[in-house]
């Protein structure tokens, strides 16, 4: 049986830390940024912890 290929886009979008937590991006931070406070920008940089209700279907696209 071949191997399972690992998603491309989930590769690009989620990263598993060392204890295995699945990290993804906050979302916000693409467009329109002057409007933005430089509190809230930065408050938007720190990567967030996957929710519980989607790990299960994000480990199964990255091949976990």
């Amino acid at each position: 049986m071949p191997k399972n290929k690992t998603h491309s886009g989930a590769k690009k979008r989620f990263r598993v830390t060392g204890s295995g937590k699945i990290m993804r991006e906050q979302a916000n931070k693409r467009h329109l940024l002057e409007v933005k406070s430089s509190r809230r920008k930065r408050r938007l940089s720190q990567d967030q912890v996957l929710d519980p209700s989607n790990v299960r279907e994000v480990k199964k696209l990255l091949g976990r």
